[in-house]
């Protein structure tokens, strides 16, 4: 009978129950795991991503588990150590920590994206280089608080509404802050349709938000092909740090529009789309670990995201009511809330708006053009902060 109590008691000390009743933070950790699972699942806060980061934070602070060793990750990485001694979730965030899951999003995101009203509208361009306004923003703010360069860059990309730029530069510059930045942008552009209308309103007059748009031309088939390769040549040249997201995001787009690589186009936005997002959202939420998730910077990074996200805002309106008044109203400022990169959503908050002004207003096809201009806009800013404070 002894023998047996002491294997019972050997198991339950073993035992993860036994494990985790040391530790509330862990408790904590799990709690706010269900938290965003419920958020992603009934609330439908960008479901696609917070499911699985909710559900890579719960497996990481399961005691025992195993699963991921921050240790691995600290200093200079011994990729041979972290084949022979990680867990799974330590397996798959190489795929993080090498910037090959960010770089992939962006092939199918090129492959979805149809640059067409970009090309239609160029000044499309200035508006979304205006919305990346919040990045410095955040980034100053960052500096003040007592971030060091690399951490504010990574917490000011949240401003450019782009969840795979900020998870690249997050684990390129500060890979411990990788956990609350990632969280912070993506439950931020689910927040848009709550976040930029105020601020859109405050902004413009109902005059302006009533303007209607003219009609965009039609963008030929050569311009559609050649934009890519065009897009993909000048920005490396000027920026080789942003090769990874602009090679891949431009060669997607590449896939679709030029006629025959329809098969590889539609791999690239639906099986391979899906298989990195759930590698990559897994491997976020394994980043999430007590001891470095629930600190006060934790709250400096929501905070700091927030204001990103307002700054951006605010730069597109402020270059889109100087575009109304240069064109003597023949632009909807509306438009320039649309330049941060959270493609379609910020678009489609444009026309929400703009028709609330006026019934007839259809701003969405003239609203994705900053928008994808947008997606461009937060990749170059992202080379620009690699190119400045990486290494």
């Amino acid at each position: 009978m002894s023998s047996i109590g002491q294997i019972l008691q050997n198991l339950w000390e073993q035992s993860g129950f036994f494990l985790l009743s040391g530790d509330w933070r862990q408790l904590l950790m799990i709690g706010l795991a269900f938290l965003l699972l419920y958020l992603g699942i009934v609330k439908k806060f960008e479901p696609l991503l917070l499911v699985g980061i909710a559900f890579g934070m719960l497996l990481t602070n399961l005691p025992g588990s195993g699963m991921f060793h921050s240790n691995l990750w600290q200093g200079d990485v011994d990729y041979a150590r972290v084949l022979k001694e990680g867990g799974l979730l330590d397996i798959l965030y190489i795929g993080i920590k090498t910037g090959v899951y960010p770089s992939l999003i962006f092939l199918g995101v090129g492959a979805m994206t149809d640059f067409g009203p970009l090309l239609a509208n160029a000044k499309s361009l200035l508006l979304g280089a205006a919305a990346q306004l919040g990045i410095y923003c955040a980034f100053i703010l960052a500096i003040t608080l007592g971030f060091n360069v690399q951490e504010a860059a990574s917490i000011g990309i949240i401003g450019g509404a782009d969840g795979p730029t900020a998870i690249f530069i997050t684990g390129q510059l500060a890979p411990h802050l990788l956990g609350p930045i990632a969280i912070a942008a993506y439950s931020y552009m689910a927040l848009i349709p709550m976040i930029q209308p105020p601020l859109m309103r405050a902004l413009t007059t109902k005059k302006q938000r009533e303007t209607k748009m003219d009609q965009l031309r039609e963008v030929s088939k050569t311009e559609k092909i050649v934009f890519p390769i065009i897009v993909t040549a000048f920005c490396i040249l000027l920026l080789p740090s942003v090769a990874p997201l602009i090679g891949m995001l431009m060669l997607g787009n590449l896939l679709r529009e030029c006629g025959v690589t329809e098969r590889l186009s539609d791999t690239a936005q639906n099986a391979l789309m899906n298989i990195v997002t759930i590698f990559l959202s897994i491997s976020v939420g394994a980043t999430t670990v007590a001891s470095s998730f629930l600190s006060i910077e934790t709250i400096k990074i929501i905070l700091l995201g927030l204001l990103a996200f307002a700054f951006s805002t605010v730069g597109g309106l402020l270059l889109g009511r100087l575009m109304y008044v240069v064109t003597k109203g023949k632009i909807n400022p509306l438009i320039g809330s649309a330049g941060v990169s959270a493609v379609p959503m910020a678009a489609r908050v444009s026309q929400v708006e703009g028709q609330k002004a006026n019934p007839s207003n259809f701003l969405l096809m003239h609203a994705m053009g900053p928008n994808v201009a947008g997606v461009i806009g937060s990749a170059v800013a992202a080379g620009f902060l690699l190119a400045t404070f990486g290494g």
